[in-house]
């Protein structure tokens, strides 16, 4: 099968799966619990990715899958082997609140480099795609990332871990971002983040996620002509396209910039206490 089959395969489930998170909401009868006392999980999110899951083995027999809710095991991300890399519902919380920042993100990996893309977001009624070096699409129309060189007139998006003892360090960058640019947003999907990077709603996007958050729409935020990149090294033998630590995808002409902006942030420099 070719890549471009993979991916109208791909597109198909993940609208299969828009239309049970759409249906699920009309309904109002789905249960939550919070997995690790805090992150909250909906039937909902076990029921789609139990129905991708059933689609990519029937369709892609053997294939390694990494997914939130059933195969969340990260020991596959060093594995030379193909990698289904899948998000049945990124914003959950948006999902239980009636909100529209709701996404299924869908990833196809070889040897750790993603090779496409999806992410569909049911309530927006857009669908966003891409194949490793041939552009990234909206409703099968060409988009194009920010081109701003401005930092100063740049809107940035970015995001915060559920612990809430994680989010004082955070607040430093988040205080340097509002101090330098535009303004932020926070929407509470990664995989739109992304894409909202890729066409061109926010010149840049910065935050620490997990793979299945990330992985589609880093592949269509680079191919509409974002750079990708992290603001720190990461661990030798971990792939670029899955390791979710300090991400940083902007519009080329402020990623060194804002990138030295948010590493003066964590290190205290000129940040007022």
């Amino acid at each position: 099968m070719t890549d471009a089959e993979r991916l109208a395969l791909a597109v198909e489930i993940a609208r299969e799966a828009g239309q049970m998170i759409r249906e699920a909401r009309e309904q109002q009868s789905f249960g939550h619990r919070y997995k690790q006392g805090h992150e909250l999980v909906t039937d909902v999110d076990v029921a789609v990715d139990t129905h991708i899951t059933a689609r990519l083995e029937a369709s892609f027999p053997g294939e390694a899958r990494l997914s939130e809710e059933l195969a969340p095991e990260r020991e596959v991300l060093g594995s030379p082997a193909p990698l289904w890399v899948v998000d049945p519902i990124d914003g959950t919380v948006n999902f239980a609140h009636g909100l529209h920042h709701v996404a299924v993100s869908i990833a196809w990996a070889v040897a750790g480099r993603v090779r496409l893309g999806v992410v569909h977001a049911p309530f927006l009624g857009e669908t966003f795609t891409a194949l490793d070096g041939q552009g990234a699409h909206c409703n099968g129309r060409p988009i194009q990332a920010s081109r701003t060189g401005s930092l100063e007139r740049c809107l940035v998006g970015t995001g915060f871990p559920y612990r809430r003892d994680s989010r004082p360090p955070l607040m430093r960058r988040l205080t340097a971002v509002l101090e330098r640019c535009q303004d932020v947003r926070r929407n509470g999907s990664a995989a739109l983040d992304l894409c909202d990077v890729a066409c061109g709603r926010l010149d840049a996007y910065y935050e620490s996620v997990s793979p299945w958050d990330f992985a589609a729409g880093w592949l269509i935020a680079r191919e509409a002509g974002a750079r990708t990149g992290h603001l720190y090294p990461r661990p030798e033998g971990f792939p670029e396209d899955l390791y979710g630590e300090n991400l940083l995808v902007a519009s080329p002409a402020i990623h060194r910039e804002l990138g030295e902006l948010l590493r003066r942030a964590d290190s205290g420099e000129g940040i007022p206490r």
